[in-house]
């Protein structure tokens, strides 16, 4: 009986992350990396109780880490991890509750040897050390040193737990590979990637003829996106509706001969931040915004601000505000609770305020759609498929901007949270195969 190789794919995203193996039959399947769920949110919690093992400090994954954050228990909760990717807090240590520090790149290889650990776990043959990587068009826009140092990082982490054979695909491109499955005649497809940390599009050739290939290079024609995504949004829609109940935008009282100045709004922006989120927790600025009840005209306001800080709740106020996005995302209107700040607080959320929100955001993700299309010396009206993929492309005001660009390309809608693995495992299979 033939060996099953040993060599996986994986989707390492913003919010959420899945991984491929071969199967007994020769095909690829995801791996059930939670019950019930072949994806997991790219999530850690570090306990504060509890004692070191092996792999660190004692922690969560997945959807268990936000259970653990959501239930109460002391710790620090890590999301959107890859954004740390390409900038200077990579080699950072950061405080994780109980005294203990941790590296930020020792956080992201130890979410990967996770994944590796439940990949074995459910079949995969050993030594598991090859391994095909999904990576954004780019980490860092505009800047290709920290693009390259961004995959660098990546790739040193995989490397660190084990994977020794490491190459990299654009997550665009696999998700093309998953569409070209269901294609019957030679076209092309414009791919919207729309994830939680990158907005991405790429142009590709597909048809049953190519899709044994290899290599690709000539069916690739564009690659283009912008670092505006899902948690940008989610940051938009808290800045616009939960925040102003806590001070942003708002005015400090009237002084004899000058008017009032609005309330300093750093807290505000790193409050709608995930991973700056932790940052307004430190002594030294919970005593700095203690010290600045004089700025706000409402006293109420800072009341508010100093609850979410002293009791921690930033990362629950902005759970509520992917929520609500998600809420408005189809059309319509929802209310927010706050009562876990104040009882009867809450916040009313429009689809039209959520699109005031995030036109700005929308317009460049439409644009760089444009400019992909420009890139590839190609029309818009030469796209035969539009294919929407990632979690952001439920965003229906988003969806419907892009496809408005593209009117004679026929709309398919992917798995939001799954084609791009299981693409990059197509992909890893032709490789490694090969």
């Amino acid at each position: 009986m033939p060996q099953t190789p040993s060599f996986c794919a994986v989707d390492f995203g913003t919010s959420n992350s899945a991984i491929a193996i071969p199967d007994a039959d020769g095909s690829m399947r995801l791996v059930e990396l939670e019950p019930g769920h072949a994806t997991m949110p790219t999530a850690v919690f570090y306990f504060v109780e509890g004692r070191h093992d092996a792999d660190g400090p004692p922690r969560a994954f997945g959807r268990a880490a936000i259970k653990a954050y959501i239930d109460g228990n002391d710790g620090r909760l890590m999301r959107s991890m890859k954004s740390i990717l390409g900038s200077g807090l990579i080699e950072q240590t950061t405080d994780v509750g109980g005294g203990r520090g941790v590296k930020y790149f020792d956080i992201l290889a130890g979410y990967l040897k996770r994944l590796r650990n439940a990949a074995l776990a459910s079949g995969a043959a050993q030594p598991l050390d090859k391994i095909v990587l999904g990576r954004p068009v780019f980490f860092v826009d505009r800047e290709p040193e920290r693009d390259a140092a961004a995959q660098a990082s990546l790739e040193a982490a995989a490397r660190a737990v084990g994977f020794h054979e490491v190459h990299f695909q654009f997550e665009p491109i696999a998700a093309a590979f998953d569409y070209e499955r269901q294609v019957e005649r030679e076209s092309l497809v414009l791919v919207a990637d729309i994830g939680g940390g990158t907005s991405d599009f790429s142009i590709v050739r597909v048809g049953p003829e190519r899709m044994q290939r290899v290599d690709r290079r000539e069916d690739i024609l564009a690659n283009h996106g912008v670092h505006i995504a899902g948690t940008d949004f989610d940051r938009h829609v808290e800045l616009a509706s939960i925040l102003r109940e806590f001070g942003y935008r708002s005015f400090g009282p009237e002084r004899a001969g000058s008017p009032p100045r609005e309330v300093p709004s750093a807290v505000y922006f790193d409050l709608a931040t995930w991973h700056l989120i932790n940052t307004v927790y430190s002594p030294m600025r919970v005593a700095e915004l203690r010290q600045m009840k004089s700025f706000y005209g409402d006293p109420l306001h800072h009341q508010r601000l100093m609850t979410v800080v002293e009791e921690r709740l930033g990362h629950e106020l902005a759970g509520r505000a992917e929520a609500a996005k998600i809420a408005v995302s189809g059309g319509g209107d929802t209310v927010i609770d706050l009562s876990l700040i104040e009882p009867g607080l809450e916040v009313a959320l429009s689809e039209r305020t959520a699109v005031e929100a995030l036109d700005r955001d929308i317009e460049r993700i439409v644009q760089a759609g444009r400019e992909t299309v420009a890139q590839a010396g190609l029309k818009p009206e030469q796209i035969d498929a539009l294919y929407f993929t990632g979690g952001s492309t439920g965003l229906r005001l988003l969806a419907d901007r892009i496809a408005r660009e593209f009117p004679a390309a026929t709309q398919v809608r992917g798995d939001r949270f799954a084609s791009v693995a299981t693409g990059l495992g197509l992909h890893a299979a032709r490789l490694f195969r090969a």
